[in-house]
């Protein structure tokens, strides 16, 4: 006697197939936000590090690192001052001067500091990529851990290793003026303005400077390929900072906000504008991040905190800033 068989339809089977693809279409949006949170809080991890290590910097140094290191104009070893900003060499980054404090001291150790961050004679070192400097959310974005810091022929100037993080000079954008940088900027004015943030070029700022409360003012926060270059390593004098073709409109900056971004407005912008995180128009000296609506900031009593997009124009604006007297106002 035949025995008849039991098999699915095509019907059937078209049926099962779409309720896979339908369960899978709304399992993954909440296996992407999963992966998103995780590397969001790395990210605030390695910024909670940096923070650690600017202040075993305070404790040895009485004052923080200058966000990055120029000469005076007669040091000329250093190189010719860039006619734009100012600047000369050596150029190091803030997070090259912490490298000993990061657990990164071998790496300190293969660097030449006497000798500008561009010298042939520390071409290799300045190309290791360090995990506590790179933003996971970043990496996805499949820019390469290294990048040529150019001028404005396109010539390359030097090659540097990433870094997504980035110091705050405060309201405004002080490279963007030309001055001797032998001077304590904290005490020049610049376009009607003094520098008013905690880390920028040749800066010293002690936790005793930070009037607003070290809880309302920003030191760090997050810079991503995606918008433009950035580095741990330091500024070339001369060099350029171009945004990608996505954001070509805004146009290319010096090569000093690799390591340094400001929260707004730009003297001399008219009308002044402040942009959050993130925002579509953000200069490459802006703060820019690849975690959906906002960034990661350290502020400088060690905090980390996520810092939305749509946050209040002044509020942002004022966190840049050390002792304007603004914090009872704007901030939390």
């Amino acid at each position: 006697m035949s025995q008849k068989r039991h098999a699915f339809t095509l019907v059937e089977l078209l049926v099962v197939v779409a309720i896979i693809g339908i369960l899978v279409a709304l399992l993954l949006p909440a296996v992407q936000a999963a992966r998103e949170s995780s590397r969001r809080s790395s990210c605030v991890n390695n910024l909670k590090q940096i923070g650690i290590g600017l202040h075993h910097y305070h404790d040895a140094f009485q004052k923080f690192p200058p966000c990055y290191v120029v000469s005076p104009l007669s040091n000329t070893p250093m190189g010719p001052a860039d006619p734009n900003t100012g600047d000369t060499g050596p150029g190091w980054g803030f997070l090259s001067l912490l490298l000993p404090y990061v657990e990164q001291a071998p790496l300190a150790q293969a660097l030449n500091y006497n000798l500008t961050c561009w010298s042939p004679a520390n071409a290799l070192p300045v190309k290791t990529v360090l995990p506590q400097y790179i933003c996971p959310s970043a990496v996805n974005m499949g820019s390469p851990p290294i990048y040529n810091v150019i001028d404005a022929s396109g010539n390359t100037l030097a090659t540097f290793a990433r870094a997504n993080y980035v110091g705050v000079a405060g309201r405004f954008s002080p490279w963007q003026q030309y001055f001797d940088p032998g001077l304590d900027l904290s005490t020049v004015n610049v376009g009607g303005f003094s520098v008013d943030g905690v880390l920028y070029r040749n800066s010293h700022t002690r936790i005793a400077d930070i009037l607003d409360g070290t809880s309302n003012t920003l030191m760090v926060s997050e810079k991503t390929p995606y918008h433009s270059d950035s580095t741990w390593v330091g500024v070339v004098p001369g060099g350029v900072t171009n945004p990608t073709p996505l954001f070509a409109v805004v146009g290319p900056d010096p090569s000093s906000s690799q390591v340094n971004v400001h929260t707004g407005p730009t003297p001399g912008e008219v009308p002044p504008i402040i942009k959050p995180p993130s925002q579509p128009l953000a200069n490459t000296d802006e703060v820019w991040s690849n975690h959906p609506n906002g960034a990661n900031a350290l502020f400088s009593d060690g905090s980390v905190r996520f810092v939305v997009d749509t946050i209040d124009n002044l509020t942002w604006s004022y966190w840049g800033t050390r002792a304007a007297g603004d914090s009872p106002r704007f901030g939390l």
